[in-house]
Order: C-alpha cells, then sequence, then structure tokens
C-alpha cells in the first residue's frame, strides 16, 4: 500500500483527492497547503507519492518545492495536479522529473491511470 501525501491549498479539492486515494486503496499521510509545509512534510513522512498542486498558500509554488527537495537528493515521485496547463509551468515542471502533469479537473480512473505510472 502507497503512502500519499497531498498537497492543495483548496479544501475541496483536497478533501476530493483524500476520497479517491481511499477509493484506490492507498494510504492518506497528511495534506500540505504550503510550499513550505510540503517540503517538511515530505522530509518528515517519507511518502511513497505526493500529489502536488502548483499553486499554493505561501510564495513556494509545488514546482519551487519539489526542486527543493530534489536538490537534497529525494527522489519522492511527483504527480502534478494543477489548473495551469500553460506552457511556462510545464516546462519548469520537467526539472522535477515528475510522473505525470495532470490538469484540473480530474476523476478517480485519471488519478488511478497516473498513479500506475508510479510502479
Amino acid at each position: 500500500m502507497k503512502d500519499v501525501l497531498i498537497v492543495e491549498d483548496d479544501k475541496v479539492l483536497s478533501l476530493l483527492l483524500s476520497k479517491m486515494i481511499e477509493k484506490l486503496g492507498l494510504n492518506l499521510l497528511g495534506i500540505a497547503t504550503t510550499g513550505k509545509g510540503a517540503i517538511e512534510k515530505v522530509r518528515e513522512l517519507k511518502p511513497d507519492l505526493v500529489l502536488m498542486d502548483i499553486m499554493l498558500e505561501d510564495n513556494i509554488d509545488g514546482i519551487e518545492a519539489m526542486l527543493t527537495l530534489r536538490k537534497e537528493s529525494n527522489n519522492t515521485p511527483v504527480i502534478f495536479i494543477t489548473g495551469n496547463s500553460d506552457i511556462y509551468n510545464r516546462e519548469r515542471a520537467k526539472e522535477t522529473n515528475y510522473i505525470d502533469y495532470l490538469v484540473k479537473p480530474i476523476n478517480l480512473e485519471i488519478l488511478r491511470e497516473s498513479i500506475e505510472k508510479v510502479d
């Protein structure tokens, strides 16, 4: 069973993702709403997978948070789930060696297919 960390600042979306994680039989380790919180929780909880929004509550976005972790040789798999489909963010995200880049809204089947790429 994979341990998953959700990084999402929208409470409704984080609840929806939590329910999807549960339905997929995965273990939800926690939820972070900021880039700083994401970095701290990944370091502390050592998840098997991070579901990461890009725009977050603080001045550290999801891509910056993952780049910070990558500099520490943290290779935690990340799936970006974002409303940002623009080229600029896609190009920045490539530096994180992400598993998938999903554009909201997503459904359970899209998330399942994306998570299966982690294995």
